[in-house]
């Protein structure tokens, strides 16, 4: 079985583990400390700050763009049900806009249409890696005095061109972007988050919110020579990350720039060997953007059955993955609150169309070869497949 990713993952990472599994300090510490900083010097970043998740990540920085209940952000329906529930936790209401076709990704005319006296961010998603319109976005967000959060779950070392200048995802070009270490994502540290920002006392602010609102952290109540007893001055959440977890991800973070231009090849030989298969669409790659390839996603031919394609495939030794889910077709947001600017029909056939290959950095030629070989097989055999428009 070809699998849809494998992490990259080596006697590196195990040894990184071993070694704070063996100094006694597991938990949110020192190495929690070198992974942020390392990370946040990777993104040019003035901050980041390391949680648990990419969940609790945007739960965080929606919070201190001083979203609450009653309020409405702006956002897409066409992604991980994690970015419309991060909105819900503040109890607020999303308000979903369409996405454009050629990138997954929102559409910054649509999104400004959707903005009311209620709006007080808005969350855009860069789409299995592949960079928003940034540049649209944030004139957008700073005419309407609105807080830009970037969901960068899948978006680790992909580049945006701002002002002349290749800049990674993660240097806030809004106020706050949010990062996933899942192990489907290019840095993976099993699971965990990190939130970059430019404000200062948004940082402070997320340090304090992610340890149940310690006042003293543990690693000054461990190095002082006087007794300390903390207090809880408010609400705060359980959304630490281990020093376990950070040593992975430093090791992990080396990497990187390797494992992107891996992909990135990959991406590249997969457009090549799939350019001749009828009706199907493969993946748009702005000029102004170089995105890290976290997933390779097709369009299938609008007469072809997602599921039986993706079952013939499964059938002969190869995983693929629906494409991207719109929150707003599933069950928990049939009681849930939310609304849509217009149709989210884009949205839908996305959904309905979109097919993820197998990448990783390990996938060989041959394996690419027969990838490609059984996809086009499978859309031949659903006839007639018409020429997607």
């Amino acid at each position: 079985m070809i699998p849809i990713i494998k992490p990259s993952l080596d006697e590196r990472e195990a040894e990184a583990a071993s070694r704070v599994i063996l100094s006694g300090w597991i938990t949110q510490g020192p190495e929690v400390a070198s992974f942020e900083r390392e990370f946040a010097e990777m993104v040019a970043a003035p901050h980041a700050c390391a949680v648990s998740n990419c969940t609790t990540a945007l739960h965080l920085a929606l919070l201190a763009a001083g979203v609450h209940a009653g309020d409405e952000v702006v956002t897409v329906s066409h992604s991980y049900i994690a970015t419309a529930n991060s909105i819900r936790y503040c109890g607020a209401v999303p308000v979903f806009v369409d996405i454009e076709p050629a990138t997954f990704n929102i559409d910054p005319h649509l999104a400004e249409a959707a903005i009311t006296d209620k709006t007080r961010a808005i969350l855009c998603v860069h789409q299995v890696g592949m960079p928003c319109d940034l540049a649209s976005l944030v004139p957008i967000a700073e005419r309407h005095g609105l807080h830009l959060i970037e969901d960068a779950a899948c978006a680790a070392g992909s580049e945006i061109l701002w002002n002349g200048q290749w800049e990674r995802i993660g240097k806030p070009h809004g106020d706050a972007a949010c990062f996933s270490f899942h192990p489907r994502k290019l840095v993976s540290t099993g699971d965990g988050g990190m939130i970059t920002t430019r404000h200062k006392d948004w940082d402070k602010q997320f340090r304090l919110w992610r340890q149940h609102a310690m006042s003293v952290p543990d690693t000054v109540r461990h190095s002082s020579n006087e007794v300390i007893f903390e207090t809880y001055p408010e609400l705060g959440f359980n959304y630490r990350m281990t020093d376990i977890q950070a040593a992975v991800g430093r090791e992990q973070l080396k990497k990187l720039p390797g494992i992107v231009a891996r992909r990135r090849e990959l991406a590249s030989r997969y457009s090549s060997l799939l350019a001749d298969v009828p009706g199907l669409i493969t993946p748009v790659e702005p000029e102004w953007a170089r995105s890290n390839w976290q997933s390779y996603c097709v369009r299938l031919p609008k007469s072809c059955d997602q599921k039986q394609t993706m079952q013939t495939l499964l059938d002969r030794g190869i995983s693929t993955r629906r494409g991207i889910m719109c929150a707003h077709r599933e069950p928990a947001y049939r009681q849930q609150p939310w609304r849509s600017l217009g149709s989210l029909r884009v949205s839908e056939q996305a959904q309905e169309t979109a097919t993820i290959l197998p990448l990783y950095n390990e996938l060989s030629l041959a394996d690419q070869e027969y990838i490609a070989e059984q996809l086009r097989a499978a859309v031949l055999a659903q006839t007639p497949c018409e020429v997607s428009a």
